[in-house]
């Protein structure tokens, strides 16, 4: 039986790799994208289902989450990735903060995937996997801030830790509805915002993240997870 993953942000990096390899396993895919005029990468990916069904969506929009589940109304979503997020280059320090920069990548690092997540949870609730994967970061894990004495980045290390939170609370609520909320570090890869010198190509990263969601079930409702499904400190 075919699954269907709908991804936010699927038009570059990360999400556009997620795109790709879903689609080669064979999955139905439904990819989103701010400016679907401009998603030429995503519109040529095709796999044994067929092409990728692009959606229009401002993550950051309640509006638009809005439209996008009265779009899809009756179609069921067995896996939501919301995988659509930023790293301002304001308010890197408490000398650089601003107060503006911080607010907007909370919006779209924290607030989106809950807009999408509530939107679009009828869709999640009527398919067969029942699973909602938050594309987080390690950069949100107080323990590690700790532990290891991080300093800077202020605006996208606190958006993932309350990403991290979010997942939580919400995976707390919906597991009794048989939804699984995990939250994922994709890893450092080499997009625009993870730079040229990272670890990982956007297509290790994405293969090895469908390898993890391929294993995850209601029994992993809440946990924090490394790409390669290795629990990671919160």
């Amino acid at each position: 039986m075919t699954t269907t993953i709908l991804i936010t942000g699927a038009n570059r990096g990360i999400g556009l790799a997620l795109a790709r390899h879903a689609a080669q396993r064979g999955h139905t895919v439904i990819g989103t994208a701010r400016d679907p005029g401009k998603a030429d990468e995503l519109r040529a990916v095709s796999g044994p289902a067929g092409g990728v069904r692009i959606e229009r969506l401002d993550a950051d929009s309640d509006e638009s989450c809005k439209a996008l589940a009265k779009a899809l109304a009756g179609t069921p979503i067995d896996i939501l990735i919301n995988n659509a997020g930023v790293s301002p280059d304001g308010s890197k320090d408490l000398a650089t903060f601003d107060p503006g920069a911080y607010l907007a990548c909370l919006r779209t690092n924290s607030v989106g995937p809950l807009l999408v997540t509530r939107a679009l949870l009828p869709n999640v609730e009527a398919s067969r996997r029942k699973l909602v994967v938050q594309i987080s970061s390690i950069m949100g894990s107080l323990t590690n801030a700790v532990d290891q004495g991080w300093t800077g980045n202020l605006a996208y290390h606190s958006s993932k830790s309350a990403l991290n939170m979010a997942n939580t609370l919400i995976a707390n609520q919906l597991k009794d509805k048989g939804v699984a909320c995990v939250g994922v570090h994709p890893g450092w890869v080499q997009t625009d915002m993870g730079g040229p010198n990272a670890h990982l190509t956007p297509d290790a990263s994405a293969s090895s993240i469908l390898d993890t969601v391929d294993s995850l079930g209601i029994e992993d409702a809440g946990k924090f997870l490394n790409y390669d499904g290795k629990p990671l400190p919160w």
